[in-house]
């Protein structure tokens, strides 16, 4: 269980200037650009391989005005970037956060091009919701596999120490909230303590501790988890304990779209290039359109808490650009058929019910009639024989609220003072969503991971270098 102890005399046996709790992207990150600027750092991680939650995602990470999409024709700003953010999350996250992490994303994925050979590339053919420009990134596969592999591989060649199998459980701190070090645990139940000048907290939200999510997101206390298990709530927990203030605790990110039974992500592809969802009835159920992270609710709310995703072979061509996806046709996931009579079929719908649905979506691209709940398929093309569906359920992924930061990345009091020598990035830190899942437009988890934890890995020597 994690806790925060006062003990102002506390001394160590061993001591490092910083220590990472978290080896996902933002503390890979945040290692890598700790180490870059000279500082001795450690990586603490509590699972035998750093995977995290960067793991779990398709890897993909917006940013603008990048050399990739200058490349493509695209043309995109951080101010356009940074309004997107903002409409999508109702105007509650911070502008200056937003600002910041919105400038810093384009350098940050170019750095990590350049110095560390992390091969980016912009998905030109499709569009996300909210996205008023094509900004997504990623890595050959489009998985957040081989994007934490990458990371992983960039940190060994830097020879920077990442102890694994670590399960951090105590901070000591003295009286002036400032943290003295930390004890962990390994698996064979021995406790190691290890003192620092600073930690950096990138060990994500509390997605994975089911009495948390029940008293600040009720609506998917009983939802399936999609995260990873280690996202118990221990920044938060930390950060409570030293004073720090927190923001948006109801904020995170769902997804709509994950594959059922064999819990795969499908791409929200399948619905954004023209398919839709119905339910076990055969009967649409709500406006896709807005984005996957709020349809997880919406999905839950139907019969068995099971939708299926139709969409045809077009898209799928498309979504198979992901290594998720095609996992999920190698799985048998993916039910294809002839007609639309066969695939209701398939899918055990009724097809009377199925066939009015799919005539009406059709419709309303042909602006036929107005879309009975309101979205717009301005653009979307028809879909045609050999259809495509996969059974699909809503998820919880991850928290998106946490402790309040500055553009340093420092963790503030609720007074707005930073406290001595703690900072957060990544899941542990507020993020740039709002107090909803409506607010989350898609990629803002990794958007934070990787800006925040290159701010946080490059504070001290910011600082330095501004007399401070």
């Amino acid at each position: 269980m994690s806790q925060c102890v006062r003990l102002a005399g506390k001394t160590f046996d061993y001591r490092v200037p910083l220590i990472v709790i978290g080896a996902g992207a933002a503390g890979l990150v945040a290692a890598l650009s700790a180490h870059e600027a000279g500082e001795e750092v450690l990586v603490l991680e509590r699972d035998p391989l750093p995977r995290g939650s960067t793991a779990l995602s398709a890897g993909l990470i917006p940013a603008a005005a990048t050399r990739w999409q200058a490349a493509a024709g695209i043309s995109d700003t951080p101010e356009l970037f940074s309004g997107d953010i903002l409409r999508k999350a109702h105007g509650e996250p911070d502008p200056a956060i937003v600002d910041h992490v919105t400038r810093l994303a384009g350098p940050t994925l170019e750095w990590l091009s350049d110095r560390h050979g992390l091969n980016f590339s912009v998905i030109e053919d499709f569009s996300y919701p909210g996205h008023s420009a094509r900004r997504m990134h990623g890595l050959a596969s489009r998985s957040g596999e081989e994007l934490i592999d990458a990371l992983r591989a960039a940190t060994e060649a830097c020879d920077i120490p990442v102890i694994c199998d670590a399960h951090v459980t105590t901070l000591f701190a003295d009286d002036e909230d400032r943290v003295l070090g930390l004890a962990f645990a390994r698996p064979d139940g021995s406790v190691e303590e290890i003192g620092c000048d600073r930690l950096i907290l990138a060990c994500n939200g509390y997605g994975g501790n089911r009495t948390l999510v029940a008293a600040h997101i009720p609506s998917l206390s009983e939802a399936t988890y999609f995260g990873h298990a280690g996202n118990q709530g221990d920044a938060l927990l930390w950060g409570e304990a030293l004073g720090a203030a927190t923001r948006h605790l109801n904020g995170h990110q769902g997804h709509g779209s994950v594959a059922h039974p064999a819990g795969i992500l499908i791409s929200w592809a399948t619905i954004t290039e023209g398919g839709f969802q119905v339910n076990l009835l055969g009967e649409r159920f709500s406006n896709e359109g807005k984005g996957y992270s709020e349809q997880a609710a919406e999905v839950l709310r139907q019969p068995e808490g099971i939708a299926w995703s139709v969409f045809d072979a077009r898209i799928a061509d498309i979504t198979r650009q992901f290594e998720d996806f095609r996992r999920a046709e190698a799985m048998g996931a993916i039910v294809t058929a002839q007609s639309l009579e066969d695939l209701a079929v398939r899918m055990n719908v009724p097809p009377d019910a199925f066939r009015r649905t799919f005539e009406q979506v059709e419709a309303s691209k042909r602006n036929e009639m107005m879309d009975p709940f309101g979205r717009d398929f301005d653009g979307s093309q028809q879909l045609t024989e050999p259809l495509c569906a996969v059974r699909v359920t809503g998820a919880l992924f991850h928290t998106q609220g946490g402790l309040v930061i500055d553009t340093k990345a420092r963790v503030l009091r609720a007074d707005g003072t930073a406290l001595p020598n703690l900072y957060a990035a990544g899941g542990a830190a507020c993020g740039v969503s709002g107090n909803d899942a409506s607010g989350y437009l898609s990629g803002n988890g990794l958007l934070t991971a990787v800006t925040l934890g290159r701010t946080a890995g490059l504070s001290l020597s910011r600082s330095i270098g501004e007399g401070k």
